[in-house]
Parts: C-alpha cells; structure tokens; sequence
C-alpha cells in the first residue's frame, strides 16, 4: 500500500519517530503548564523560556563551566546538568511565584499571563543580547552515541533515551498528583486552601514548590533537547505556541490530557509529514480548532 503512495516503509517509520520524539516534549512541557494551571490557575507563558534557560544552562555547564572557575578542563556533564537545571530554573522559578505571581492569584487569569509574557520576553531578550540567535551545538553524550539495529530501522541511542526519559517523567508526575497523598492535598489546596490549612498543611509553600516544579520540568525538556536542537535563544518561542495548543486539546489542567495529548499529536504531525508535508505545520491548530467546536473543555477537561 505504502508503495503505491510513494512512500517508503523507512520514511514512515522514521517520520514516526520523528513525532514520537516531538510528542515526547510536547507531553513533558505541556504536563508542566497543565500542572501550574490546574493546581495555580496561572497560564504560564514564560514557560518556553524556562525551557530555554535549561538547555543554555546544560550548554554552559558543558562549554564554559571550567573558564569560569579557571579550571578549563573542568565541565558539568550532562547527567548532572538533567539534575541541576531543573533545580535551578525551578528555584528562579520560586523566587517569581513569591515576589510577583502570588500577587495576581485573585485577579483574572489574564494579569497573570501577561505577566508571564513579560518574564519570557525579558529573559529572552537578556540571552539574545549574550549568545545572539545563531544557536550553538550540544554533544550528545558518549553513552547515547549510535544506533540501535531494529531489523526495520535504526533507532539513534539518544532518542530512546529522550522518549523513555519524558514517559517516567511524565507517568511519574501523574501518579504523584493522581494517587498519593500529597496529589490530594495540591488539588484540595487549591479548591479549598483554608480547609487545607486547617490540618497543619502550608497550602503558600505548598503552592510555590508547584510553580517550581512546573518550571523545573520545563528546564528538565530543554537539557533532553539540548543534544537534539540547536540550543538557542528562540528555541523555546519556536515551541510553545504549538505546547499551548496541545494543553488547549487535552485540556487546561487535566495531566492525563496533556500526557496522551501531547504523544498522540506528535505522532499525527510526524504522519502528517509522511503523507502531506505541506499541512504538518499547522494540523495541531486545525485539530485545536475542530475539538473547541465539538468540545470546548478539552478531550480530557472538565465542563465548568
């Protein structure tokens, strides 16, 4: 069937993979704005840049860390950049939820993306003016170098790497949120923070450390892209109006939605590819289009 379209079996499955690695990014940096929305009501817009800051922060660590201690020899490899980044993008992360964020919680949803907007402009344009927009290369690491002989293709180390990193993650989260203890105490905080509050729980602190997290994960995606894309001041704002529409589809809020959303569209765009080149930058948003008509909610959202 494939040949009398065209289309080899190879490009499909390669285009498959292609999408299966764009998903897998799409459900991580879409699962991190699902959870500031769903447990904050923040529409985090600066969430592309936080993406961004992770992969420059791998990228320094790796390049310029040993100049800037007088050690050139020294780096931060990328196991212990997949750890840092987070934890220092997640902690900018906090200092903005508690200086600025958590002054906007009763107003419209609206001051807080415009706020966020703002953030991303300004760290974006902060880069921009150190790094310029050329981009610069990350290695992959020596353990992920090759490919692995499936019989119908060769699948690159790294990007197995990348799509089962992103799943644990992202099944991870879910489960926390969804089955424990501590899910349960986010989602009543922010339902009822005084009924919450009663019980000895510090619903602020509570409610920082997801802003945190949230961020975190999105520094966590831009060090799995790092050895992929070009790591560049733009790369987050190239991503994240597509991210927006995958969290708009899954719908706002639901972790569920945006995992399998994210997934699901990344895999239709890499067939779209195959099959109609043309339409692949923009059937995400025809699909965003046709699920606000049928469904406004989202697949997975809840009708308020």
């Amino acid at each position: 069937m494939f040949d009398l379209l065209g289309i080899t079996p190879q490009a499909l499955y390669s285009q498959l993979l292609i999408g299966l690695i764009n998903g897998s990014f799409y459900a991580v940096l879409s699962l991190g704005l699902a959870v500031i929305f769903g447990l904050l009501n923040i529409i985090n817009f600066s969430h592309g840049a936080q993406y961004m800051m992770g992969a420059f922060i791998a990228w320094l660590g790796l390049t310029q860390f040993g100049n800037w201690i007088g050690s050139p020899g020294m780096q931060i490899n990328y196991w212990l950049a997949l750890l840092l980044a987070p934890l220092l993008v997640g902690a900018l992360g906090v200092v903005i939820e508690r200086t600025m964020l958590a002054r906007l919680y009763k107003l419209d949803h609206l001051y807080g993306l415009l706020l966020t907007f703002g953030i991303a402009l300004i760290i974006e344009g902060l880069f921009r003016y150190a790094y310029g927009v050329s981009g610069q290369q990350y290695e992959i690491p020596e353990v992920f170098q090759g490919a692995i002989d499936l019989g119908f293709m060769y699948l690159p180390k790294y990007r197995a790497w990348v799509i089962v990193a992103s799943l644990t993650v992202c099944l991870g989260t879910w489960f926390v949120i969804e089955r424990t203890k501590l899910g349960s105490y986010l989602r009543a905080g922010t339902e009822n923070p005084r009924l919450v509050q009663a019980f000895g729980v510090n619903v602020p602190l509570m409610i920082t450390l997801t802003y945190g997290f949230g961020v975190g994960l999105a520094a966590f995606a831009g060090v799995l892209a790092a050895p992929i894309f070009t790591v560049s001041p733009l790369m987050g704002a190239d991503l994240i109006i597509v991210v927006f529409a995958v969290v708009v589809i899954g719908g706002m809020g639901s972790i569920l939605g945006s995992i399998v959303t994210g997934l699901g569209l990344g895999l239709i765009e890499g067939l779209t590819k195959v099959f109609y080149s043309e339409a692949s930058a923009v059937v995400i948003f025809v699909i965003m289009v046709i699920v606000l008509l049928l469904r406004p909610a989202g697949l997975f959202g809840r009708e308020r």
